[in-house]
């Protein structure tokens, strides 16, 4: 899905593939849609795979799920499924059947449809930090309560780095913004400042029914036109062990009746909210996805759904969360092999426990994006700028983590590993023989420029030149990245009538109220 030159300004101001030194922060890759060309790994054996699902199950038939949301417990009632107050068990034919019904793979079309994602298959996409109430500010060197200044230069690296396909939840909260009213700001800060798909929290019908008619105007589309085909998404989270609540079943429902894509991904942490053991941790979570899709599919076939992961474990000695673990990477993996055998796009996240933009950071990162590679993943979370289990959005990690994201796609491209006579390189290696060098001859000459990754963010210079240039640690080139980023930055375009469309709906709904608080 190469751009031209045109394009690229569109998308995300003056970084895409022709971007010089000079005339851009930095260099960075084009718009693409990487294509994930490794075979999957699967600890697992058939017998594993088998043993989990023959888990997730019996959970469903004999243990149950609570569902606290009335509506759904009617259409389970309405299902034949058994229900006891709050408590639902399904029949496995019953799961089988409804999660049958979920499309292997969809399409979400935002505002600018060059930027189309594709859910399933071999793609794999990534995303930016969502939801932190704090933020790394670096100058501070503390962290901060997160403010709509804060959020709105997230997106605009959400917008700036193609190698981010999805604008996921807010990159860092506003807590400024009253939370009456701050999704309608939110919204329209992500509508104006980016054009890549968007995403809703379930957190209540007006919310949710808010962001459906911004995300509608945004694309110019008729009611119709919005309902045909996926132009958003949402994702849930189960309340570990085995609940679902209130709030986020009603907002899949609404969009589920829409034809708006919806990822469920448990957060199951191994010791605390799912068994010790990976395999138990990961049957749980299976169940709690699978019984959430079953309804969705039951209420409207065909919806697209995405089953997801969140499954760690936690410091036995503390009981924090641990994320980049070598729990973490096996339990991502064991789950894609699940997705397969159900048949459903996955998500997984990329993740650190890190406090701050160092080493560890970047460690667990690193580990939880190649578990993502590994485990087949479609749909990569929190990929840029996570820090503090999710507690702290950091700009400077997001650059850091998109340096890795770059890689990965590098990794991808089919011409590293290809085999053809100019490959091989037979005549090169008999023009330089026993007695010379590579550098010079025209082989090398033809193709030094795009041989090998060129990093942005790395510094290959030796020690001396280091120190010379002024001895700066990663994440001080990231932060005067960012700075020059958010300087140069140009704000793809829209329709100034939809613009004010968009200004007139939030100026509309912040009259009635917005979403009801207790607060």
């Amino acid at each position: 899905m190469a751009e031209t030159g045109a394009r690229k300004r569109r998308g995300g101001g003056r970084a895409g593939a022709a971007a010089r030194r000079g005339s851009a922060a930095l260099e960075q890759m084009p718009w693409q849609i990487p294509v994930n060309i490794d075979r999957p790994t699967e600890p697992l054996t058939e017998e594993g795979i088998q043993a989990i699902h023959e888990g997730a199950m019996r959970i469903l038939e004999e243990i149950g799920v609570v569902f606290l949301n009335p509506e759904a417990l009617g259409i389970f009632k309405q299902a034949g499924v058994k229900v006891e107050g709050e408590l639902v068990k399904m029949d496995r034919d019953f799961v089988m059947e409804m999660v049958g019904k979920a499309p292997r793979e969809f399409s979400i079309t935002p505002r600018n449809p060059d930027r189309t994602i594709p859910l399933g298959g071999n793609h794999i996409l990534f995303g930016n930090v969502s939801s932190p109430p704090n933020y790394w500010d670096m100058e501070l060197n503390k962290k901060v309560a997160g403010n709509r200044e804060q959020c709105r230069n997230l997106l605009k690296l959400t917008q700036y780095f193609n190698c981010i396909h999805f604008a996921g939840g807010y990159p860092v909260e506003p807590v400024d913004i009253h939370a009456s009213i701050r999704h309608l700001d939110v919204l329209y800060d992500k509508l104006t400042l980016t054009d890549k798909a968007m995403h809703a929290y379930s957190l209540g019908k007006e919310r949710v029914e808010d962001v459906m008619e911004m995300v509608r105007i945004a694309g110019g589309l008729s009611h119709e036109e919005f309902d045909a085909k996926p132009h958003m998404y949402t994702n849930i989270n189960s309340t570990s062990p085995l609940k679902h609540d209130f709030p986020m079943i009603d907002g899949c429902l609404r969009l589920a009746r829409r034809g708006q894509a919806i990822v469920v991904s448990p957060f199951t942490l191994a010791g605390a909210m799912a068994p010790v053991t990976m395999a138990g941790a990961v049957a749980q979570s299976i169940a709690e996805s699978l019984c959430a899709i079953a309804l969705f599919q039951y209420v409207r076939p065909g919806t697209p759904c995405v089953i997801g992961t969140f499954t760690s474990n936690v410091d036995m000695k503390s009981g924090a969360p641990a994320f980049g673990t070598p729990e973490y990477m096996r339990s991502t993996q064991m789950t894609g092999q699940m997705a397969r055998f159900y048949g459903l796009p996955m998500r997984s996240s990329g993740v650190c426990a890190a406090n701050v933009p160092d080493g560890q950071a970047v460690w667990e990162t690193s580990n939880s994006l190649w578990a993502a590679v590994q485990s087949g993943t479609n749909m990569v979370y929190h990929a840029a700028g996570w820090l503090e289990g999710g507690l702290i959005a950091s700009p400077e990690k997001f650059i850091m983590d998109c340096e890795i994201l770059q890689q990965i796609q590098r990794y991808m491209q089919p011409q590293i590993t290809a085999t053809g006579p100019e490959e091989i390189a037979l005549d090169a290696i008999r023009e330089v023989g026993n007695d010379g060098h590579f550098f010079g001859i025209q082989h090398t000459q033809d193709r030094y420029a795009t041989a090998f990754y060129q990093p942005f963010l790395s510094d290959w210079r030796n020690y001396e030149a280091w120190e010379a240039a002024g001895a700066t640690w990663t994440a001080q080139r990231a932060h005067k990245l960012f700075k020059e980023i958010i300087a140069e930055f140009e704000e793809p375009p829209i329709d100034p009538a939809i613009r004010d469309e968009l200004a007139d709906f939030v100026a509309r709904r912040k009259s009635e109220g917005g979403a009801p608080t207790d607060f």
